[in-house]
């Protein structure tokens, strides 16, 4: 095992490496680790006040797992992983430690093959800020050899993993292996003599193909390829003439392809009806090897001019093992799926309360899950509550201090749905406050999902999906709409405008 570019092995180290285990609907688990304390009081000197301890290894399986997309495939779209504003870099990927805006370890290594999981978390010699490239960093690529290696050992060169059996055995001797090939954390520039470890760490045929240094392994068994399109659309109503509604549409493709090959030739195609409007503001993964230059240049900053590319799009492109982002982009779209008024009147001690929610006649009746919460904030908690829906139920949540109105899976025949009654608060227990919620000012936050729908128009056929491969692999397509951030306003308070831009 040489590395790349005949660089020496002691210009990496390894701050810690893992082997981990998972099925489809089970959780991870660790299998073996090794972390290096020495090189670990390099990595706090380097970093200073910046420098993140690697996590105790209960926690590293669900982490992994989730940013290599492998939990909760009913959900295609994860936004702490998908989101467009995020750059993906794969294969060094990036273990988010306390959620959004928390501390990230960078960059972390991966390799997949069957159920395993090989992870390493080399030693990067530069300030984490700003954070160099990865073509700059000869430790990636010396990682992804060190990973190629253990895969080779644990793996060997077959198409499938190995018996539980042989891999347990395997995996008692990787401490020996580890010794040899990467004592103190520092790998070694080329493996031990033959006989130092079973035949299984050559490395097996890998055709007349280059293999690429972003692509880390090569698949084998049956091909799969699934393409999931999700559209999320945002939006603020105020029900005030003197306030202008605003939505806004934004859509994500996420693929993951398990096709046979080195590098594999996929071409995915998305198409929108005959009167959609132009997708704008596209960017895509660099695996795409060519597009069309009219595909880059709408902007929804530009005024519309009839002229803008309307389609078909297509992608060609060599994928990744690991699920990635094909593209994201932008959608303008004539009006919000549910356009909704909220009154609120104060009386005494209590708030007489009127919603009116439409479905547009442009949108499938038929949700994953619909609903409404109602908050209300800077008021004692909620006493009895005399209110009544003409569709779905009505919930009181425990804190007192917020209505849940479930609409279920379908709106009435007439589009409508409708909640009039009375909220009396009681006692002087306080509840929530909210500086921006005084007085009327209130809002509604609408939750739902419509699967198989796009607001856009915009879908990938099954059929217009073309793939260049040694087999024929099956082809999964879907698509779905998401909420995120849907407000409706009290249309008698003063809901909060900065800029006529939405405040979310």
């Amino acid at each position: 095992m040489k590395y790349p570019h005949g660089k020496s092995g002691a210009s990496m180290s390894v701050r810690a490496l893992w082997i981990v285990s998972h099925e489809k609907g089970e959780s991870g688990k660790v299998r073996f680790s090794r972390r290096y304390p020495t090189v670990e009081l390099r990595a706090k000197c380097l970093a200073g006040a910046q420098y993140v301890a690697v996590p105790e290894d209960c926690v590293i399986p669900q982490l992994l797992l989730t940013e290599l997309g492998l939990v909760e495939p009913d959900k295609p779209y994860m936004a702490i992983r998908d989101d467009c504003a995020r750059l993906q870099r794969s294969p060094a990927v990036e273990l988010r430690l306390g959620g959004p805006g928390g501390k990230t370890l960078w960059p972390l290594l991966t390799i997949s093959q069957g159920g395993l999981i090989l992870a390493c978390l080399p030693l990067i010699e530069a300030p984490p800020e700003p954070r160099p490239h990865l073509s700059s960093l000869a430790s990636v690529s010396q990682g992804l050899a060190l990973l190629s290696g253990l895969q080779g050992f644990l793996c060997g060169t077959v198409g499938k993993p190995p018996e539980p059996d042989v891999l347990a055995s395997r995996l008692a001797t990787l401490p020996s292996v580890l010794l040899q090939v990467c004592p103190l954390g520092t790998p070694l520039d080329t493996l031990p003599q033959a006989g130092a470890l079973p035949a299984t760490m050559a490395p097996g045929p890998g055709g007349a193909q280059k293999q690429p240094a972003w692509k880390t392994g090569v698949h084998r068994g049956r091909a799969v390829v699934n393409v999931a399109l999700t559209e999320m659309v945002r939006s603020t109503q105020y029900g005030n003439s003197s306030k202008q509604d605003m939505w806004d549409v934004y859509g994500t493709v996420v693929c993951k392809c398990e096709v046979e090959g080195v590098l594999p030739n996929v071409t995915v195609t998305l198409t929108l009806p005959p009167n959609g409007s132009p997708l704008q503001d596209i960017l895509v993964h660099p695996c795409v090897t060519s597009l069309d230059s009219s595909i880059l240049t709408a902007s929804s900053v530009d005024e519309n001019d009839g002229s803008a590319f309307s389609g078909p799009y297509k992608f060609p492109f060599s994928p990744p093992l690991e699920p990635f982002r094909l593209c994201s982009y932008t959608s303008q779209v004539p009006v919000p799926p549910i356009l909704g008024s909220y009154q609120l009147k104060a009386e005494e001690n209590q708030l007489k309360l009127h919603v009116i929610l439409q479905l547009h006649e442009s949108v499938r009746n038929s949700f994953e899950y619909c609903k409404a919460h109602l908050p209300f904030f800077n008021r004692s908690l909620m006493g009895s509550v005399d209110v009544k829906v003409n569709s779905g139920q009505l919930e009181v949540s425990k804190e007192k201090n917020l209505l849940v109105w479930i609409l279920g899976q379908k709106f009435p025949k007439s589009r409508e749905a409708t909640l009039e009654g009375a909220v009396h608060f009681s006692g002087h227990v306080a509840g929530p406050t909210d500086p921006l919620c005084t007085d009327l000012t209130a809002y509604i936050k609408l939750y739902f999902r419509v699967p198989d729908l796009t607001l856009s128009g915009c879908c990938v056929d099954q059929h217009s999906v073309q793939v260049y491969s040694s087999a024929k692999p099956r082809i999964v397509t879907t698509r779905e709409l998401v909420s995120s951030e849907y407000y409706i306003w009290n249309s008698t308070g003063d809901a909060p405008v900065s800029s006529g831009l939405m405040i979310l």
